[in-house]
């Protein structure tokens, strides 16, 4: 914050005034079910960004970010929010002002903000929900606006799906602007019912693995797995009085499933409602510290992502399956979106470096350089820092 705050008064002459943090976040289990309906499993992570602001006379907005320095000063004005490609990562900054703007008049004037994260670029440990929830934040302090948590946990969303155009869930906004120090959250994201749940594993920890392979959201197969989705939910609907994938169980797609007439179909929509199965039994394997069952169900979601859904990859494939084979590891699975970024190991503390031995040993050999490991905590969602 120290640093944050001179690179503020280099770049601005001026000294902010609110300064907070927003984590970035891994999901436990429950991957591609946010969109379907169903259960998700998220914790906040003490990896994510930092940022401090400061209002100004005029309507000018500043952000700068010290993970994207060759991109210098973005500026923008109150009066136009529109998306431009130019604008680059400061688009996600822009998104969130632009519908605060919308709903919140007293927002009036501009305001200078600097930033930085760390959290790996591209990792999948969703950067850019921590970067919107985070400048919502900040503008709220600013202005010191009455606002929900909620309401800006959902114009996080909206930010991905109109702005940014990523029919992505609510799960990774919500886990940002909801997360509990030490607790994950078993969300229904069909209706936002929550639960903070202990993340206490006993002798176990929870390692991040990154492939250090970058993925583009926006323009991976993301929206595609959506859509088909939508497909087979349309053709299930024909039999099934449901809203949503997330609502049908694994006993009542078995019955019905020969009414989708595509084979990709019917697996996505396995995918969505087995995943949905593993995450409300991982909630009550953890209730019971049951560790070996919780690791299995891990174990089983990375093979469903891998044949059913299809989005895991080489990478992904070799972090997880290598990890799997580590005596110590009772599970692992990769986490977040898919096709790149992160998978999580389930790993007896005392086996956490012949897990990183081995798994980078099979990583190197298979795909040619090192994966990376975090071993990190898990912690509260955005907040103020008070400054010290």
């Amino acid at each position: 914050m120290s640093h944050l705050k001179e690179v503020f008064n280099e770049q601005f002459h001026a000294e902010p005034t609110v300064f907070a943090f927003a984590p970035g976040r891994i999901n436990l289990i429950g991957e591609h079910t946010d969109y379907n309906g169903g259960y998700v499993f998220p914790a906040a992570i003490e990896l994510g960004t930092y940022g401090v602001a400061r209002l100004r006379e005029d309507d000018q907005i500043n952000i700068y970010s010290l993970n994207f320095k060759e991109t210098g000063v973005m500026s923008f004005s109150l009066s136009d929010l529109s998306y431009q490609k130019k604008h680059q990562w400061a688009n996600y900054p822009k998104g969130m002002i632009h519908y605060l703007v919308e709903t919140y008049p007293e927002i009036n004037q501009g305001f200078d903000i600097v930033v930085e994260g760390n959290i790996p670029n591209g990792a999948s440990l969703s950067s850019s929900a921590s970067i919107e929830l985070l400048t919502g934040h900040l503008v709220t302090e600013l202005f010191e606006l009455q606002i929900d948590r909620l309401e800006l946990v959902k114009l996080g969303q909206r930010v991905e799906n109109q702005f940014i155009g990523v029919n992505s869930g609510i799960m990774d906004q919500f886990i940002v602007g909801f997360g509990r120090r030490d607790h994950a959250i078993l969300l229904d994201t069909h209706t936002l019912e929550y639960h903070h749940v202990p993340t206490e594993f006993g002798d176990y920890k929870i390692s991040i693995m990154n492939t250090n392979k970058r993925r583009e959201l926006a323009e991976s197969k993301y929206n595609e797995r959506r859509s088909e989705c939508e497909a087979a939910l349309k053709l299930l609907q024909q039999r099934l009085d449901v809203s949503a994938l997330g609502e049908i169980s694994v006993a009542s797609f078995e019955a019905n499933q020969d009414v989708i007439d595509s084979d990709v179909l019917r697996r996505r929509a396995r995918h969505a409602i087995t995943e949905n199965a593993r995450t409300k039994a991982a909630y009550q394997a953890l209730q019971n510290h049951d560790f070996e069952t919780f690791g299995q169900l891990l174990n089983a979601s990375h093979q469903s992502l891998k044949e059913d859904y299809e989005v895991t990859g080489i990478e992904l494939d070799t972090l997880a399956e290598s990890a799997q084979a580590v005596e110590g590891v009772l599970g692992a699975r990769m986490t977040g979106a898919g096709f790149a970024g992160c998978a999580i190991a389930l790993v007896h503390q005392d086996k956490i470096q012949e897990l990183e031995r081995q798994v980078t040993e099979q990583y190197v050999k298979t795909v040619g350089y090192a994966p990376s490991f975090y071993h990190v905590d898990i912690v509260d969602g955005v907040r103020t820092i008070i400054e010290q």
